[in-house]
């Protein structure tokens, strides 16, 4: 994909300013409204089940976060999701610690069953667990996994008709058909809490003012990761994780700014699935 495409694609998100409906996990929630501000799109963070239809009603993409997963907060998830898909905008998925538990494993897979997914952004033991049921994921960090993460992402997307974003050392996005490897970011975005999150929030923000969801994983998987590198760069001396934190959001904030696109480095990858 042509460098231009994507930035064509920020400018349209501050443009619009797309309203993005996050129900999301309480551990992540301020850092996740805040890269979405910080992106060019505006945040709601409501997951009452007397609020989430009419909100999701307002909003231009949903995000389905099952990171602090409850009962009461799954009923509100599929009042959302159902609600986005009658309106015709992005469900975005995080399946946070899918394979982890029973009941975290089986809510995520029956959320697919209800309701129609547009993207999937986990790490490769979650997005293994969707379709897999001997995966151990380790809470919410990737556990082993013997299959290739590239075979594990086109045996997702065309499972659930859905693009699916396996984050890692290299991110590999794939809607089943046409697969990418991106290659950005830095080690310390393993060590703050949220990046992952972070990061479906950005997807959410692209998916909202395109119907290319492709385009819409690479361009926010890009942010997080180049914003990444530039972070770890601007950090000097002693100073570590805390100002590594706010270096992130700085430099999404100022991304468009920095033309910081053509440090991305992207490849198209030959399929392996027939």
């Amino acid at each position: 994909m042509d460098i231009s495409k994507f930035q064509a694609l920020l400018t349209k998100v501050q443009q619009k300013n797309p309203l993005i409906h996050q129900m999301t996990n309480n551990v992540t929630i301020n850092d996740c409204a805040n890269v979405t501000l910080a992106i060019g799109a505006s945040p709601v963070m409501t997951t009452g089940k007397n609020d989430v239809r009419d909100m999701a009603n307002l909003a231009d993409a949903v995000v389905i976060n099952f990171g602090t997963i409850n009962d009461l907060m799954y009923e509100a998830m599929l009042i959302a999701g159902k609600t986005a898909n009658k309106k015709g905008i992005p469900v975005v998925v995080d399946p946070v610690g899918a394979g982890a538990t029973p009941y975290r494993t089986r809510v995520i897979r029956d959320f697919f069953e209800k309701v129609d997914v547009a993207i999937v952004r986990g790490n490769v033991s979650e997005i293994n667990a969707l379709i897999n049921d001997e995966v151990k994921t380790r809470g919410v960090d990737a556990g082993d996994v013997a299959e290739s993460k590239q075979v594990i992402a086109e045996t997702t997307a065309n499972m659930y008709s859905v693009t699916t974003v396996i984050s890692g050392e290299t991110d590999i996005i794939s809607d089943g058909k046409t697969t990418y490897g991106l290659r950005n970011g830095d080690l310390l975005l393993t060590k703050v809490t949220g990046t992952g999150c972070m990061s479906t929030a950005l997807i959410a923000s692209f998916a909202a003012v395109t119907d290319d969801w492709l385009a819409a994983s690479i361009a926010g998987m890009a942010v997080m990761g180049i914003a990444g590198e530039v972070a770890k760069n601007n950090l000097e001396g002693h100073l570590g994780l805390g100002t590594f934190r706010v270096n992130l959001i700085d430099a999404v904030s100022n991304f468009e700014n920095l033309s910081l696109y053509k440090h991305m480095n992207l490849s198209k990858l030959t399929g392996v699935i027939l």
